[in-house]
């Protein structure tokens, strides 16, 4: 009888504790993006890229990406967000190559010197009629649309839009739920 109280008296007690005070149980989110419930899958398009050239139809797939919609003029907050992803993505080392960076210039697009010598490894997808479904998928803010909200989308290498960052998330965080994700992921 003592040894099976040994063993029951505390299993009992845990139970009462999770069950009867779920102010102590352990927080769920260690993520520090915002997760879209579900996963919304994001169409495939061609879309042109600046300069030349247009993009695959599956361009977001395969890779994890890291997706900024702003306008193609990009004020300080779209450098930021581009500086930041980059630094992010750096940071990454030896997985780096599993992420991809892509800019969806919406407007007067774009500072050709800036993008070439700050950002040799982006993207950057103008955003014509044909992105509209791309922009729909993307969730707003507050009235306002992607293009205006400054934030960074997250998609898996499957195409689904998965999670955001609002403007000024901090870039460690973000690396650390990337740096999780690629852990933990055996695609992309």
């Amino acid at each position: 009888m003592i040894v099976a109280s040994l063993f029951f008296v505390p299993l009992g007690f845990a139970i009462y504790l999770f069950y009867g005070h779920p102010a102590l149980r352990p927080g769920g989110m260690v993520n520090h993006g915002a997760l879209i419930q579900p996963p919304r899958p994001l169409p495939e398009l061609t879309l042109p890229l600046f300069g030349a050239g247009s993009t695959q139809p599956g361009f977001l797939r395969g890779k994890w990406t890291m997706l900024y919609v702003g306008s193609g003029v990009c004020g300080d907050r779209c450098r930021a967000a581009l500086y930041e992803t980059r630094q992010v993505r750096t940071a990454l080392n030896r997985d780096m190559h599993r992420v991809q960076r892509v800019f969806l210039a919406t407007g007067e697009c774009c500072d050709a010197a800036f993008l070439h010598d700050q950002h040799p490894d982006l993207i950057t997808v103008r955003a014509t009629a044909a992105a509209a479904p791309l922009l729909a998928s993307l969730p707003h803010a507050a009235g306002v649309d992607a293009a205006g909200a400054g934030r960074v989308y997250l998609v898996d290498p499957n195409g689904n839009l998965m999670m955001f960052y609002a403007p000024g998330a901090k870039p460690k965080g973000m690396l650390e739920d990337l740096q999780r994700l690629l852990q933990l992921s055996y695609i992309g």
